[in-house]
């Protein structure tokens, strides 16, 4: 009767060994996708965002740009020019237009907009960093269970793979991104 008793024993024990183990390794794996998608959620957003914010600070650089080319032209032909009130009142309607410009986008300033982009691509590449590096945590834990004595008995039996780590394959890839206007 101890006998059995016994041996009912040890496979209860053996069956919650096993089904504590598989749950776990569901849960790392379900973490270890999350992660990689949380990963592909910013890779996204900076996919979606650099080319949005390079063309914005190009048009409001290009127009700023043209604004004030617009006034300086107009100096510089007040200087040379005869008739010097013609020019007067043409530099002072560029200005106009400056003002205008200004009451319409206040923060229309070509620095703050490359300032801006700047930050947001440093934001960016931080959170994308800060994933590969969750992510990698992730994985590093998975691989750990999956390949450490007891678990790995139930790993190899319910086909638990190994996960690959996030690792730049192309030699190119670990440059800086360029951003050229």
């Amino acid at each position: 009767m101890i006998l059995i008793i016994v041996i009912i024993v040890v496979l209860v024990l053996l069956v919650l060994f096993f089904m504590s183990s598989y749950n776990k390794l569901v849960r790392l794996s379900n973490r270890v996708d999350e992660g990689f998608s949380t990963m592909d959620v910013y890779l996204k957003k900076r996919f979606d965002l650099i080319p949005n914010l390079v063309e914005t600070v190009k048009g409001y650089a290009k127009h700023e740009a043209d604004t004030l080319s617009s006034v300086i032209a107009q100096r510089n032909m007040a200087k040379t020019s005869k008739d010097v009130m013609d020019s007067e009142n043409k530099i002072t309607n560029a200005i106009h237009g400056i003002f205008a410009v200004a009451e319409q986008y206040p923060d229309l300033k070509a620095n703050t907009n490359f300032m801006d982009l700047q930050n947001q691509l440093k934001k960016v590449e931080e959170d994308i960093a800060n994933s590969r590096k969750y992510y990698n945590a992730l994985v590093r834990e998975y691989n750990d269970v999956i390949m450490s004595v007891p678990t790995n008995i139930v790993a190899s039996l319910f086909h638990f793979e190994k996960k690959t780590m996030f690792e730049v394959a192309n030699a190119s890839e670990r440059e800086n991104v360029q951003v050229k206007f």
